[in-house]
């Protein structure tokens, strides 16, 4: 496995709205969303290239598919991604994982925004991605 850089950090909120006001109105961060999703992030912070604040329910849908985290798994605190060289890396990176006796999330998978991700919880409860977010490498 051949980290390049962290690519993401992201709070995970069960309150997306006391979160939102907790990062921007109380530290002022510049977080912007889509109309009608609750996920604010920035590209625009200083010493990160994404930051952003992950509804639940959200993390929930795109590391399990349900919209509930489920109680058998750890409640996820935040999740980090780091970067690797390509899409395939992704793949050979999450069968690492796997070599090494962990579970994933889910395997290596392109995101509807173009992001190829395979994601594992770690043991202190924080969602892993191992990513290639292709504009972060132009």
């Amino acid at each position: 496995m051949d980290i390049e850089f962290i690519a993401s950090v992201a709070p995970i909120t069960s309150d997306p709205e006391a979160s939102r006001r907790f990062y921007i109105e109380t530290l002022g961060l510049p977080l912007e969303h889509a109309e009608g999703d609750e996920y604010y992030h920035s590209e625009d912070i200083a010493g990160s290239r994404h930051f952003g604040v992950w509804p639940l329910r959200q993390a929930a849908q795109a590391c399990l598919g349900s919209a509930e985290w489920p109680v058998e798994h750890v409640l996820p605190q935040a999740s980090i991604e780091f970067e690797v060289r390509g899409p395939e890396a992704v793949a050979s990176s999450a069968d690492e994982l796997v070599e090494r006796g962990h579970l994933l999330l889910h395997g290596a998978k392109v995101e509807p925004w173009g992001q190829t991700v395979a994601r594992v919880l770690s043991p202190e409860g924080l969602i892993i991605g191992l990513s290639y977010a292709p504009w972060l490498h132009e």
